[in-house]
């Protein structure tokens, strides 16, 4: 018998929050809520239709799973049921860091509402591991990854950066291409937002909301479990000898 593919943490980043908004109880399946987590979930571009079966998570699927969740709560005093392992992990995530992951998501359903993931950003999602997505989830990284990746929004900020500069360099780590790789490496960079949109909730990129980084401190910035700061990077940084 075919069964629905395991929930992600994306998907459970949108039960978890609607669970802790219901102040840790269960939902059930007539509830409206339910429904209409129903319906996002349905729309999103994390399974490919040739894995869903005809029940994928429908109102009676998405109420068991805030079942799991309330139940694996360290405050719920009875039988637990039988969840997932990243049900724990991504319920312990909720209970460290509430408004962060509500900001997340939040984000991935003002996300959803406004059409943004479309097939590009499909195509990204499925090319980040699961295993080694950010706390928020593959959904948020994939657009973030596309827009940090817009040519524009980099050339723009290549040409700001140059003002107080004389050369394209590394904000972190200094490290600079061209240096290294002569002039194909001249004006090489990577471009990231500071502040991860769906916490800022920017609609409109301010210069100062980016840096400049090479690839790998670009990885190391975004490396799970979650986003760190440019400056908390720069601190991690080994002396070369």
């Amino acid at each position: 018998m075919a069964r629905n593919p395991a929930w992600t943490r994306d998907e459970l980043i949108l039960a978890c929050d609607l669970v802790m908004q219901n102040e840790w109880h269960e939902l059930r399946e007539n509830d409206r809520r339910v429904h209409e987590l129903s319906t996002l979930l349905r729309g999103l571009p994390i399974h490919a239709a040739s894995e869903r079966t005809e029940t994928f998570r429908n109102g009676n699927g998405v109420s068991r799973k805030t079942t799991d969740i309330a139940t694996s709560h360290p405050d719920y005093r009875g039988k637990r049921t039988r969840g997932g392992a990243l049900d724990s992990v991504v319920l312990d995530d909720f209970i460290a860091y509430g408004p962060e992951m509500h900001a997340a998501a939040e984000s991935i359903r003002r996300a959803a509402e406004a059409g943004q993931f479309d097939d590009p950003v499909a195509a990204e999602v499925a090319m980040i591991d699961e295993d080694e997505s950010a706390r928020e989830g593959r959904l948020l990284s994939a657009l973030a990854n596309r827009r940090e990746r817009d040519p524009r929004l980099r050339a723009k900020k290549i040409r700001h950066f140059l003002r107080t500069h004389d050369r394209v360099a590394c904000e972190v780590c200094g490290f600079d291409f061209e240096t290294v790789y002569g002039e194909r490496g001249k004006c090489y960079i990577e471009c990231h937002h500071v502040i991860p949109l769906h916490v800022s909730n920017e609609t409109e990129t301010r210069m100062a909301d980016l840096v400049l980084l090479c690839s790998n401190c670009h990885r190391m910035i975004h490396r799970p479990p979650r986003w760190l700061h440019p400056d908390e990077l720069r601190t991690l940084l080994v002396p070369v000898t």
